[in-house]
C-alpha cells in the first residue's frame, strides 16, 4: 500500500472533438504532496512509447513539489487515433488545449519531451512561449536542423524513410509489434533489462490495436512538413528565448551534436546528460533523470 504521503496518479480523458473523428486524449495527473506547490511539468513521451514511459519519475517529480501531467499524445497509448493531425504543431496544439482549457492551468509550465515528444516539445514553445517557464527536450534529431538533414537518411535512423512509408509499413509490421519494437529497445538501450518482458508486452499491445500503427508512422510521415514550419517559426521569431536544455543519454550517438543542434534553434540553452543512458533515459536511469529535469528546472 503506498503512504499517506504518496502521490496518487489521477487517469483521465478528453475530449477535443467529439464529432468523427474523434479526438480523445488520456492523460495521468499526479497532484504535489507540498502545501505550497512549485509548479506544473508535463512530460511528453516518445515513440514507440507511451505517458507510461514516465512511470519511474513521476511520483519523485510530485514529491519534489510539482503538479505533473503526463498525456497519450494524439494517435497513442489510450488516446484515440484518428486519420490525421501528426504535424507537431497541432500535437502540441492538443496539449495545450488539455494544459490550459481542461486542466485549468494559467501560469507558465515546464515541458519536458524526449524523442517525437522532444519534437512536439519545441513546437508548444514555438508557438506558445508565453505559456511556458522552461523547456527540456532532446534524444531526438529536431526537423529542419542541419543535423537532421544530414542524418535523417543515414542507417542508424533508417526507419525515418520506412516509417514515413506508413501504408507498407503498417502492413509488415502487423502482427508482428513486439519483434519490431523490442529491435529500438535493444538496440538503442545502453541497459536494455530496464524493458521488462511486461513492459514489452505492455507497448507491444498498445501498438498492436487499431490504428496504432498507423498513427504512429504517420508521426514520421510528418517530418519534411515539420521543418517546413520550424524554419518558418526560427525566420518569423527568431530564436526561442525561452530557457532550454537539451537533455541527452550518455551513451547515444547523437549527443555530441545535441547542443549544437539546439543553438541552431535556442539562444539560451544548456546541456544536460544522463549519465549511463541510451536512448530511454527515463527507463534506463530514472534517479538522474529526476536529478537533471530538478536541477534545471529549479536553477534561478
Amino acid at each position: 500500500m503506498p503512504s499517506q504521503n504518496t502521490p496518487i496518479p489521477h487517469h483521465r480523458q478528453i475530449w477535443l472533438q467529439q464529432a468523427d473523428p474523434e479526438i480523445r486524449i488520456h492523460y495521468i495527473e499526479y497532484l504535489p504532496t507540498s502545501s505550497e506547490p512549485k509548479g506544473t511539468i508535463l512530460l511528453i513521451h516518445g515513440f514507440p512509447e507511451t505517458s507510461y514511459q514516465f512511470r519511474h519519475v513521476t511520483i519523485p517529480l510530485a514529491e519534489a513539489g510539482y503538479r505533473v501531467i503526463v498525456p497519450d499524445y494524439r494517435g497513442a497509448g489510450y488516446s484515440s487515433h484518428p486519420p490525421d493531425g501528426y504535424t507537431k504543431d497541432v500535437l502540441a496544439q492538443d496539449l495545450y488545449k488539455l494544459v490550459t482549457e481542461h486542466v485549468g492551468v494559467k501560469e507558465p509550465i515546464h515541458v519536458v519531451g524526449h524523442d517525437i515528444g522532444g519534437m512536439i516539445a519545441h513546437a508548444y514553445v514555438a508557438q506558445f512561449p508565453s505559456n511556458v517557464a522552461s523547456v527540456i527536450w532532446g534524444e531526438c534529431p529536431l526537423p529542419g536542423t542541419k543535423f537532421y538533414e544530414d542524418n535523417k537518411h543515414t542507417a542508424p535512423l533508417w526507419h525515418f524513410d520506412f516509417q514515413a512509408q506508413s501504408d507498407i509499413a503498417v502492413s509488415l509490421v502487423s502482427g508482428k509489434e513486439k519483434i519490431y519494437l523490442k529491435h529500438f529497445y535493444d538496440r538503442l538501450a545502453q541497459n536494455p533489462e530496464a524493458f521488462s518482458s511486461e513492459t514489452l508486452e505492455f507497448y507491444a499491445t498498445q501498438y498492436s490495436m487499431p490504428g496504432a500503427l498507423r498513427s504512429g508512422f504517420h508521426v514520421y510521415r510528418m517530418f519534411e512538413t515539420d521543418a517546413v514550419h520550424n524554419q518558418e517559426w526560427l525566420k518569423k521569431n527568431g530564436k526561442v528565448e525561452v530557457r532550454s536544455m537539451i537533455l541527452s543519454g550518455e551513451h547515444v550517438f547523437m549527443t555530441a551534436s545535441a547542443f549544437e543542434m539546439a543553438s541552431e534553434m535556442y539562444s539560451n540553452v544548456e546541456r544536460g546528460i544522463v549519465e549511463g543512458s541510451g536512448h530511454w533515459l527515463a527507463e534506463e536511469n530514472p534517479e538522474d533523470f529526476v536529478r537533471k529535469v530538478l536541477g534545471f528546472v529549479e536553477k534561478r
